[in-house]
């Protein structure tokens, strides 16, 4: 089973709170075999900030099972950062596989 668009939007978290508040909009496009498609918009655009946006969003999005690959159709993220949360997200697998849980997880800041 896929995600939805507003499954889509539900999970990334506290990131909305932010965008709400600078009126950035997350335009999810495409959800389709769980490759999700996503626009920044709104305060977004031409925003310095918005790579870590696409970034923390990316990050959320990519720990749920149903999620194979967050496409930023704009080019909001760029692709050093993609490996950047990619390498993060494979040690934080490691360490759990290991029992390690001496890191703590969650947003990237």
């Amino acid at each position: 089973m896929g995600i939805s668009a507003d499954e889509v939007l539900e999970k990334i978290g506290s990131v909305q709170e932010i965008l709400d508040a600078h009126d950035g909009v997350v335009n999810v496009v495409d959800t389709t075999d769980g490759n999700i498609m996503i626009s920044l918009e709104g305060g977004c655009t031409g925003c310095s900030s918005t790579p870590m946006t696409a970034m923390q969003i990316y990050y959320s999005l990519k720990k749920l099972p149903e999620v194979n690959d967050v496409i930023f159709i704009n080019g909001e993220l760029p692709e050093y950062m993609r490996s950047f949360i990619d390498d993060k997200m494979r040690k934080e697998a490691e360490e759990q596989n290991n029992g390690d849980d001496s890191e703590p997880q969650g947003e990237i800041v």
